[in-house]
């Protein structure tokens, strides 16, 4: 069998299945879960569509990577989806009946969330704590790596990697001993007992991106710049740091997921709503008893601290993938 009759066979099984999950999901499957079938029967049926179309005009065209794609897109999508579709739950009934889509959607567990007091407070304190912790480390991290890309010194490697072996440290060795430590020095509970661990995280990893960046930067263009009359600051300032803006919006962006995500030191290093980031705070959430858990409720909490991040990658993710891939072709 030839490539496009292969394409062509398999386009229409991807159409035939799409109309068997529709007919199912009509005559089998109770509302609200209907529509979910209706939809994995749309995708099939837009698959071997695209199939058909693609598969006429681009003999180049492979079925398997569009097939692959989208279950790509199904594997990451589907937990994401879930966490939404559980925070409109409207309560344990609705839950505990087992079906994906909610039966009664209900904004009620987002105003539970954000009339906790609790959880405004670590808005407040995880923003705050993640904004100086990745300005911190953006700036340092600048200098350090500009100094390792332009300078020729003994260690250079060993620096380099020296910073990523403390990067994968695991964080779990270091929470006891840091316990003990910042109860000593008094600063358990607040916003610095937090963010200097992070930076000890952070910084290495910003220094090993920006540092890949800054080697692609062409020396000539400084070189041009103080021959202008230009100081070796004004042309960092000037000409170095633009260019190499795609590299510090990735260091920005992952240094800020990482203190705006993390879990571990938020909990065991604070205790109280002076310093207590958003995801620790998920901890304390509590049902209407004992007996109850405010399942719904964490998902719309989860959701509610997931949307920053979704905003930041998607305004700046050309920057991100340009930062990430900067080193990786030579040429």
């Amino acid at each position: 069998m030839t490539p496009y009759k292969s394409r062509m066979w398999a386009s229409m099984a991807a159409v035939v299945i799409g109309l068997v999950l529709a007919v199912a999901g009509l005559l089998l499957i109770d509302r609200p879960d209907m529509y979910l079938w209706l939809v994995a029967a749309t995708a099939f049926v837009l698959t071997g569509a695209v199939g058909f179309l693609m598969g006429r005009s681009n003999p180049a065209f492979s079925m398997g990577s569009l097939v692959g794609a989208e279950l790509i897109l199904l594997y990451t999508l589907t937990p994401l989806a879930w966490l939404v579709s559980l925070s409109f739950k409207n309560g344990n009934a609705d839950i505990n009946q087992g079906g994906f889509l909610p039966a009664d959607p209900s904004f009620v567990n987002y105003r539970t969330v954000f009339s906790f007091d609790l959880f405004q407070r670590a808005l407040i304190n995880s923003f705050g704590i993640a904004a100086i912790a990745t300005t911190i480390s953006v700036v340092l991290a600048t200098f350090t790596a500009y100094a390792i890309a332009r300078l020729d010194f003994r260690g250079k490697r060993f620096v380099l990697s020296l910073a990523l072996a403390i990067a994968m440290f695991p964080v779990v060795a270091l929470v006891g001993p840091l316990f003990d430590m910042w109860r000593t020095f008094g600063i358990y509970d607040t916003w610095i007992g937090l963010i200097i661990p992070y930076l000890s995280f952070t910084l290495p990893m910003s220094i090993w991106v920006l540092s890949a960046f800054f080697r692609e930067i062409p020396w000539e263009m400084e070189q041009a710049a103080q021959v202008d009359g230009a100081t070796t600051w004004q042309a960092f300032r000037k000409v170095i740091v633009p260019l190499a803006a795609p590299g510090v919006f990735t260091a920005a962006i992952i240094t800020f997921f990482f203190a705006w995500n993390d879990f571990v030191f938020g909990i065991s290093l604070s205790s109280t709503t002076r310093s207590l980031p958003v995801p620790a705070s998920l901890a304390f959430f509590t049902g209407a008893s004992q007996f109850d858990t405010p399942t719904a409720a964490i998902a719309a909490a989860s959701v509610v601290v997931t949307v920053p991040i979704f905003i930041l990658v998607l305004l700046f993710q050309r920057k991100i993938v340009a930062g990430l891939t900067s080193g990786a072709v030579k040429g």
